[in-house]
């Protein structure tokens, strides 16, 4: 594992910057066994995954975190890997510290006005139980920060905190986006199904299908699961064969392209996923629909 790490007391490139108490990026190479245990957040955390998946555990409960994935850590959350293990991947850590633990006030170096302030803070703490957030703006804003922090150019202590300021601000307005949708998940399931059936041909993934609906991975997986019963793959197959009912009926084509413009890699993948969830083969399936 390789850590490069600015940490306030430390490296002279924090001297100015008290309120930043760490800031870098941490690779790891390899599964690292009892090498994330639980640690507690002193004030405000921030991981954002660049490569690979992590397993982590935030508050006692399991999120699956991918690149692209902010995680947020208010005073007192807690974060550790699953089974204390570091899986292999790169995150950057951002370490802040909180001006109120209570209240969680952005302090002193932040240039928002207090009104500001007062809304970063309500929605952070309004969004407390949803640490996983996808902001696709976190890696620039961080890239900058570092490249300012080792800079000795004029302004370079208002740069730094107005990318902080960014960062915050970025945050708090996809948890409201997240929030929103969350609310208006039935629409926003609705929406996503019709660009899916578009071009079943794709092989979707998770990741990309989040991103269609504006949420982070985890989120997206547990409002899925909670809407309609399956996963996202799941219910994504489920789609699949559904319009594949619809091509069998018509009779226009035959199974190993119903197969393929449907998005299963072969026909017998399809066949065999088809016989599973319909109880007939595809075949099977259009004769009995045929003499009807």
């Amino acid at each position: 594992m390789t850590r490069t790490m600015f940490q306030y007391d430390i490296s002279p490139e924090l001297a100015m910057f008290p309120h930043l108490q760490e800031i870098g990026l941490i690779k790891n190479t390899t599964i690292r066994l009892n090498s994330f245990l639980q640690e507690c957040s002193e004030g405000i955390g921030l991981r954002l995954v660049t490569e690979g998946k992590f397993d982590w555990l935030i508050d006692g409960k399991l999120y699956v975190v991918y690149p692209g994935d902010l995680v947020l850590l208010l005073p007192g959350q807690t974060i550790a890997g699953d089974n204390d293990i570091l899986n292999i991947g790169s995150f950057y850590s951002v370490k802040i510290t909180a001006q109120d633990q209570s209240r969680v006030l952005l302090g002193k170096w932040s240039m928002l006005n207090h009104k500001e302030k007062l809304s970063v803070n309500q929605i952070l703490t309004h969004n407390r139980q949803t640490p996983v957030v996808s902001l696709k703006e976190a890696q620039t804003l961080i890239q900058a920060l570092l490249t300012e922090l080792k800079s000795e150019e004029v302004g370079r202590q208002s740069m730094v905190n107005h990318f902080l300021d960014q960062l915050f601000v970025y945050t708090c307005r996809q948890l409201v986006r997240q929030s929103n949708l969350r609310r208006d998940f039935p629409q926003t399931f609705f929406n996503l199904e019709q660009i899916l059936r578009k071009d079943l041909a794709h092989q979707w993934t998770v990741d990309e299908m989040a991103v269609l609906t504006g949420m982070g991975t985890t989120v997206f997986t547990e409002k899925v699961k909670s809407f309609s019963g399956f996963s996202p793959i799941n219910y994504l197959i489920n789609i699949r064969i559904s319009e594949a009912i619809k091509m069998l009926k018509r009779g226009e084509a035959n199974v190993t392209t119903i197969a393929h413009a449907t998005g299963f890699y072969s026909s017998q993948h399809f066949a065999t996923t088809f016989k599973k969830l319909t109880g007939y083969t595809p075949s099977e399936y259009r004769k009995k629909n045929l003499f009807k």
